[in-house]
């Protein structure tokens, strides 16, 4: 395992969970920036808004102290929209509502910056959620948990949201918001490894 600091720049308690439980040591500095001035296609917009939440974190960082900053942003996409996280209960059931019954496209960017030498990797990751449909008492009684509240499409699939996910294609930790495997990748191209 590596010696050198790691930064994530994301206050997700889903990511933070996601990196202990593969043995990382890391510290938290949450990136706050407007994330309504980026547009484009969802690959796009993750990417854009998961290298922009490192580069301010990379920012804050002492540049002596070689870090990595990881960023990262996950979205939802169904009937061209994207779905971030919803503002309050009432767009909570309307998201469950669009996503009941269909399929939708999860949206995982993820950047990583070396702060020492600037050296930066961007890279996406989808996968498919097929969702059952769902009653309006079940789309009711999901959002009174308040679980939907700061999950993008309004719905934790590691969470009670897990009984309304029908199957998923791709990679379940994209929908968890990190995928793994590909961040395990990229952080090898810096010389870090969580295996061997």
């Amino acid at each position: 395992m590596t010696t050198r600091r790691i930064v994530l720049a994301s206050s997700s308690p889903r990511r933070q969970e996601l990196l202990s439980k593969v043995g990382l040591d890391f510290e938290v500095i949450p990136a706050e920036f407007d994330e309504s001035a980026v547009s484009g296609s969802p690959d796009q917009v993750v990417k854009a808004l998961a290298l922009e939440k490192a580069r301010e974190v990379a920012r804050k960082v002492e540049h002596s102290r070689d870090a990595l900053v990881i960023g990262a942003d996950t979205v939802v996409y169904i009937d061209g929209k994207i779905l971030g996280k919803p503002a309050d209960d009432r767009e909570a059931a309307l998201m469950l509502g669009m996503i009941s019954g269909r399929t939708h496209i999860v949206y995982t960017g993820i950047a990583v910056i070396d702060t020492v030498t600037g050296k930066t990797l961007v890279e996406s990751e989808e996968s498919r959620v097929h969702i059952r449909d769902l009653e309006p008492s079940e789309i009711d009684a999901y959002v009174r948990t308040g679980e939907p509240g700061d999950k993008a499409g309004a719905y934790a699939v590691q969470g009670r949201g897990s009984v309304i996910v029908d199957r998923i294609e791709g990679c379940y930790f994209n929908v968890v918001g990190l995928p793994m495997s590909r961040l395990a990748l990229m952080l090898k191209e810096f010389g870090v490894r969580i295996l061997g």
